[in-house]
């Protein structure tokens, strides 16, 4: 991303672009950036888009070697194509592109053995553009809120990340809507987040099991109720179960080995701020416990797979089994 901010304010432009990785809002930035920066003024009259696999690259070297319409530059972009994990004569094509022409794509997933894969890496600048680490996340939503006259404490921070996971487009929805709510104030608080931000599915689930290593039986209910009220699949909370307690039996695991909460963080791939509450939460169970709710999880996947139980019943045969007083 340096590199992609050197050439935007120097105005100096690499033929190609390949931005890739899970986190969207970040793709989405910086080809927005990119475009703006190469079109200029001439913003529809020299771009050309293409999405989705299938893409006629017949049509893309049409676009490509069309000269510029009274402007320097032809931006072409192409998402979501799946080239990246394919054969395309794009890969010889992008060495001989006309100086006027550059390219950008868009993808989630790559294959860095791919022949386009290379080619762009010769001749362009690639970019994996995936979730921010924890201190970049609270730097961003302090900026974001900073640029509204609004402050935050680092504890109220962690509390929303708490709330709406990793993903930056959730993340600057909810920011969005601290903003409208708090209108003149300039402080913004766990309070203020505990009014209006939507909690993830991910951050139900984890409620949930705590709820259950609680033994609060009524509570972990009332929790699957509600997710199955937002239409999610019972087979998706099972998995998301599942996880849940195999992250706590691997914390507990590293825990009894004497591993601090950063290694941890680094054994795992949590993020740091996830930590505390998961070691605090996996005291709940035994190891015992936890690989038995994992042995149980696999055991009634493959009854509901087999047609011999209902996947609603199953998930619900779990919460009630392990969170029994």
């Amino acid at each position: 991303m340096k590199n992609i901010k050197e050439h935007i304010r120097l105005g100096q432009f690499k033929p190609v672009y390949l931005l890739y990785g899970t986190e969207g809002y970040l793709k989405r930035l910086y080809k927005d950036k990119l475009r703006t920066a190469i079109l200029a003024d001439s913003n529809e009259m020299n771009y050309s888009y293409f999405e989705g696999k299938g893409i006629d690259t017949l049509k893309v070297r049409a676009a490509a070697e069309t000269l510029p319409f009274f402007s320097d530059r032809r931006l072409i972009v192409i998402e979501n194509s799946g080239l990246f994990k394919s054969q395309s004569d794009l890969a010889d094509y992008i060495k001989e592109i006309p100086e006027t022409t550059h390219i950008i794509f868009v993808e989630a997933e790559v294959d860095k053995r791919n022949r386009l894969y290379k080619a762009v890496k010769d001749c362009g600048t690639i970019s994996e553009m995936s979730s921010m680490d924890e201190a970049n996340l609270k730097l961003w939503i302090a900026t974001l809120l900073k640029q509204e006259q609004k402050k935050i404490t680092e504890e109220s921070i962690l509390y929303l990340l708490g709330k709406t996971g990793t993903d930056m487009d959730n993340i600057s929805n909810e920011v969005e809507k601290l903003i409208c709510y708090t209108g003149d104030r300039d402080i913004v608080t766990s309070q203020d987040i505990e009014e209006v931000c939507t909690s993830q599915i991910s951050g139900k689930i984890f409620l949930m099991v705590e709820a259950i290593g609680n033994r609060r039986q009524k509570q972990a209910l009332d929790l699957y109720y509600d997710l199955l009220a937002l239409k999610e699949k019972p087979m998706s909370i099972m998995f998301l179960v599942s996880r849940q307690f195999n992250i706590l039996l691997q914390v507990k695991n590293l825990l009894s080995l004497g591993f601090h909460n950063n290694s941890i963080s680094e054994k795992t791939g949590l993020m740091p701020f996830t930590i505390g509450k998961y070691v605090t939460q996996c005291k709940n169970f035994t190891e015992k416990t936890l690989k038995e709710a994992l042995t149980c999880c696999i055991d009634l996947e493959e009854q509901v797979k087999t047609g011999k139980m209902q996947d609603s019943i199953a998930v619900e045969l779990i919460i009630v089994k392990f969170s029994a007083a």
